[in-house]
């Protein structure tokens, strides 16, 4: 198998479907390439950490499948549908942006700065797009809303701005807004690197509980290994936009077979 095809979790249990599926698919900008050709395939319920040095691509993957970025090259299906394309007429054509965001609200994710509405009170924060892209009932939102607060431990904050809180809180809330989508996959996107570092343990310990409890699939960007090697049924090793290997997180961690990833690993290990 080339280098840059991989199927996490190339033998899933026989109740697992096909979630997300990445073929062929191609990202530049300018001459520098930063997807090339990338095949991979990540299953129903698993969860997938994408490692490997700065620039090598796995941002971009995630946002890709937030159709905040378009793919030169190649498709992309989430849940056996086509994101950033679509058929008419029995042609395959860039889709339309109502097409995309009607697909994409099967994802949430999670950034890197908390993107929270500075404007809004946490409670609005949680609600406003349940109510505004699911047209879900307020009363409905606001009761989920409430569940969510609860599991992230800022129930008694729920009245405060954004403003108001830590950078942890704010994290916090942001992963509370993104779940309250109900979406079907949770992406992560190195969301412990814009907090203190007395405050990444506790956001990694929220994320490893909402890991264990939840049936939600998880795509994973993070130089936090321990917290990849705790959490992941599968990891990936990016270089220069292609994936060089993959395996479980024991084998990947302890028995790397590629040079560059052992390379890596004892950079930041």
């Amino acid at each position: 198998m080339p280098a840059d095809q991989h199927t996490p979790n190339a033998a899933p249990a026989a109740e697992t479907t096909e979630l997300i599926r990445f073929d062929g698919v191609s990202k530049r900008f300018g001459a520098h390439t930063v997807l090339d050709a990338l095949d991979i395939s990540v299953y129903t319920g698993r969860h997938v950490t994408l490692i490997g040095p700065s620039g090598s691509g796995k941002t971009t993957i995630l946002r890709l499948l937030m159709t905040l970025l378009k793919p030169d090259g190649g498709t992309i299906k989430l849940g056996g549908r086509y994101l950033t394309h679509e058929e008419r007429g029995g042609k395959l054509v860039p889709a339309s942006d109502r097409y995309s965001r009607e697909v994409r609200k099967n994802i949430g994710m999670v950034f890197q700065q908390f993107n929270l509405f500075p404007n809004m009170k946490v409670l609005r924060n949680i609600t406003e797009a349940p109510v505004h892209v699911l047209g879900l009932d307020a009363d409905a939102a606001e009761e989920r809303a409430r569940e969510l607060l609860e599991l992230v431990g800022l129930t008694a904050h729920l009245d405060k701005y954004p403003s108001q809180l830590s950078g942890g809180q704010q994290q916090r809330v942001a992963i509370a807004r993104a779940l309250a989508m109900r979406p079907q996959v949770l992406l992560l996107d190195e969301v412990t690197s814009a907090l203190d570092p007395e405050l990444v343990a506790g956001v990694l310990d929220l994320l490893r509980d909402i890991a264990r409890s939840m049936d939600i699939t998880m795509l994973c960007v993070t130089h936090e290994m321990n917290f990849a090697r705790d959490i992941s049924d599968c990891v990936l090793m990016f270089d220069a936009g292609r994936v060089i290997e993959s395996g479980p997180p024991e084998r990947i961690f302890t028995a790397p077979e590629h040079e560059r990833t052992r390379e890596f690993l004892s950079a930041v290990l």
